[in-house]
């Protein structure tokens, strides 16, 4: 278990199928999520990891295995009241330490919003380097080879870790750059002592 701001992360359980399958639906009009069945949500439900404030659901997502080597962070949302206090990147961190335990090679997701997962250290690469998730899933979805989300991959290989960005101050504004107008040309003058070091130089015409 960790705690984030008031926060706790814990393995989901049947008894949470009812709010896990409320959150999913509650969010599918954004278009970011696929709809999951409440019998579906009952039977994985161990596979998520919630995130509880208050004793309520406000979070979860799901570790999907797609192969022996392969996972996939699955139906991941948050409570769009409690978004901003990094619940999303604390689930996927927890989702990513228990595939590293569980001895799976990649970690994958399918996303509308790759910005979450790259500061993480995903990398967004081409579908198709994705087979496990394409046989198991994209061949039977109605938006097959027009789909709008990008594919994020991160290893999961002793030492790899994921990162959660701390929040950076501002960077102070750059001085303004000098104009080519303003730049006053000072003109060279000869060196009074260039023909006492080398009487040979020649000298350059002002």
């Amino acid at each position: 278990m960790s705690m984030l701001m008031s926060i706790e992360l814990r393995t989901g359980a049947a008894s949470d199928a009812s709010a896990i399958h409320a959150l999913i639906s509650g969010n599918l009009d954004a278009g970011h999520l696929l709809p999951r069945s409440f019998d579906d949500v009952e039977s994985h439900a161990h596979r998520f990891v919630v995130a509880v404030s208050d004793g309520a659901v406000i979070g979860c997502g799901e570790l999907a295995p797609l192969s022996s080597d392969v996972a996939e962070v699955r139906s991941l949302v948050v409570d769009e009241a409690r978004r901003g206090q990094h619940a999303g990147m604390s689930l996927v961190t927890a989702l990513a330490d228990r595939a590293r335990e569980l001895g799976f090679v990649t970690l994958c997701a399918f996303t509308h919003q790759p910005s979450h997962f790259i500061r993480l250290g995903f990398s967004i690469v081409p579908h198709v380097w994705v087979p496990e998730k394409i046989a198991h899933d994209c061949v039977a979805c109605s938006q097959f080879r027009q789909c709008g989300q990008y594919a994020v991959s991160l290893p999961l290989r002793a030492g790899a870790w994921l990162r959660l960005e701390q929040a950076q101050p501002p960077r102070a504004a750059a001085p303004p750059r000098t104009s080519v107008e303003r730049l006053r040309l000072i003109p060279l003058t000869p060196c009074p002592d260039l023909e006492a070091l080398d009487p040979d130089a020649e000298r350059v015409p002002a």
